[in-house]
């Protein structure tokens, strides 16, 4: 098993990522966007930081970038794809889960601990995780703000499809707890195919038991499913 962790111009989590993973004992690479996916890549990581400084949108440039149309034939081929951060914003430019990541209601760079609620423990990615439990995640972002039309969030709750909601300690979803002005709080959700999922805020900053706990390590562990 080898996770490619791609890195594009500005991405500045990849090695954050490559150490989590690494901890958990699931091998991962670091690939230059411009050399193509591995052969031998079983899994893919859109890292966060700021790809080619944000311009146009968030993660824009990005996912017109070849690699992507690799990226998307792998996640059709059922490979494990997570976009995490400016990664999450890449993964939603290149249709890969639905909805767009816009400015932040705050009109501000929010970096702070959230605590997020699961949602649906019944895929990959949160498998190791209860229904209703309360994880705490960090989240770096300018341009976190989920948005879609109230029509699709309908689909996307009648289809299991969000994964983690914005709370507060004790898990209750409310606007206070909404860092960034998520539409319903929506903090991650997974595309059609439950093997791609992107959110905002960064597991891999909180996997490891002596850099702030361990609240992220099940969603890594979605690479191993």
């Amino acid at each position: 098993m080898t996770v490619a962790i791609i890195q594009f111009g500005g991405s500045n989590c990849d090695r954050d990522a490559e150490r989590a993973l690494s901890h958990l004992g699931i091998d991962a690479e670091l690939v230059w966007h411009e050399d193509g996916l591995p052969a031998d890549a079983t899994g893919v990581m859109l890292p966060g930081g700021f790809s080619y400084g944000d311009y146009l949108r968030a993660g824009a440039i990005a996912a017109n970038g070849p690699i992507m149309e690799e990226v998307r034939a792998a996640a059709e081929d059922s490979t494990p794809v997570l976009g995490v951060c400016n990664g999450a914003q890449i993964g939603s430019e290149s249709r890969l889960t639905p909805g767009a990541f816009t400015t932040n209601a705050s009109a501000r760079f929010q970096c702070e601990r959230v605590h997020v609620r699961v949602e649906n423990a019944d895929t990959p990615w949160t498998a190791h995780y209860e229904d209703g439990e309360v994880i705490e995640l960090p989240i770096a972002h300018g341009e976190g703000r989920f948005e879609v039309t109230d029509d699709r969030l309908d689909e996307l709750r009648a289809e299991n499809r969000v994964l983690f909601r914005y709370c507060d300690e004790d898990g209750e979803v409310t606007p206070e707890a909404n860092p960034n002005g998520s539409k319903d709080n929506v903090a991650g959700v997974v595309g059609e195919r439950e093997n791609v999922a992107v959110l905002m805020p960064h597991p891999e900053r909180i996997s490891l038991p002596d850099v702030g706990g361990t609240d992220g390590q099940g969603i890594l562990r979605g690479f191993e499913a």
